[in-house]
């Protein structure tokens, strides 16, 4: 059953979630950015699949959520303060990030 994310809205720094299901997530912005699964942030594999990751540096307005779009009916995209916006963060993946333990 696809995840249907009902609601969501910038609280102080977190992002708050609340899906059809009753799932309900408050991911730290500097979290989400960190996590950010587009190619830049997180790497893409090679033609023999190995994965390298690049050393990403946060300048200091990374961390301020500008706005952010819903994508298809499957996801998020974030627009940063530092103009970063490649990222789609599925909703099955933001529902894993909220399942991390605290750093």
């Amino acid at each position: 059953m696809p995840l249907t994310l009902e609601n969501a809205a910038v609280i102080g720094d977190e992002l708050a979630l609340c899906f059809a299901d009753g799932f309900e997530a408050y991911l730290p912005l500097p979290l989400l950015r960190r996590a950010c699964p587009c190619a830049a942030c997180n790497g893409e594999p090679d033609a023999l699949g190995r994965v390298v990751r690049p050393h990403v540096q946060h300048g200091s307005n990374a961390f301020e959520l500008v706005k952010f779009e819903p994508v298809g009916g499957y996801g998020l995209q974030f627009f940063w303060a530092d103009g970063h916006s490649s990222g789609i963060y599925a909703f099955s993946y933001l529902q894993k990030l909220a399942e991390l333990p605290p750093p």
